[in-house]
């Protein structure tokens, strides 16, 4: 993938990782625009040269307003970007968790669907360009504190594969990108182990690079999710992160 010269929106790249990419796309030389809910952040971005459009993903009239905003000021438009997400801890012995449930759903998987739906008609009829979508090593080997994230991102990699089918021979190719822990969002309190943010974006960098682009991009600190079912360790590693459902209040282990 030429970094240099692409057109690129990122969803949810107002933080975390889809601000870093975003930053990383920009320095290579590429336009990027960027959506997000969080106005603060959008003017920031827009103050350092960004596009930056208000989206929120779990609602379809936001993601089609964003959609004609987008394309109307990048018409050449060939990226697109799904980062966004959210990571809810839950206790499935309380019925309450269930709003996390929807929540999660709504933004990690049908968020990302809404997306990809808005700019599929476009990038098509372009005969060219990119969606990455962005799963997680979470989703090969379940984190059982986060049940449903887990599920989220397990149903992100399988839509990806259908898409990727789907797109075949249209000019629009469907990168996955399946990161670790990664320290942003806070989850450098909750993993000492988290791959600090500017060397996993390093690393996504140069793997997008590539030619031909790989179709899962893996970072060598997602390889042991990514492979536990192959490898025979997945049991002994669920197990091991089953331990952190004592993070979970009232529980003890």
């Amino acid at each position: 993938m030429d970094l240099s010269d692409r057109t690129v929106l990122v969803v949810g790249g107002t933080s975390g990782i889809g601000r870093e990419l975003a930053g990383r796309f920009a320095a290579a030389g590429s336009t990027v625009a960027v959506g997000g809910r969080s106005p603060q952040a959008l003017a920031e971005l827009a103050g350092e040269g960004f596009g930056a459009f208000g989206i929120d993903v779990t609602d379809g009239a936001s993601v089609e307003a964003a959609r004609d905003a987008v394309l109307t000021r990048y018409p050449q438009l060939d990226t697109v970007v799904t980062t966004q997400g959210v990571m809810l801890m839950e206790d499935l012995r309380d019925p309450a968790h269930f709003e996390a449930t929807r929540t999660t759903i709504d933004t990690n998987l049908v968020g990302t669907i809404r997306v990809i739906d808005a700019f599929t008609p476009h990038l098509v009829r372009r005969g060219a360009g990119a969606f990455i979508t962005v799963s997680s090593g979470i989703g090969f080997l379940p984190f059982p504190p986060m049940p449903t994230y887990a599920a989220s991102k397990a149903a992100v990699h399988a839509y990806s594969e259908a898409l990727r089918a789907q797109l075949d021979g249209t000019g629009v190719d469907v990168v996955e990108l399946v990161p670790p822990a990664v320290a942003t969002a806070g989850q450098e309190k909750v993993n000492p182990r988290a791959l600090p943010l500017d060397a996993f974006a390093t690393e996504v960098m140069d793997l997008l690079a590539q030619e031909p682009t790989p179709r899962e991009v893996l970072v060598k600190g997602v390889l042991m999710h990514r492979w536990a079912e192959r490898d025979g360790t997945y049991d002994d590693l669920v197990a091991q992160r089953s331990r952190a459902l004592a993070m979970l209040p009232g529980r003890e282990g």
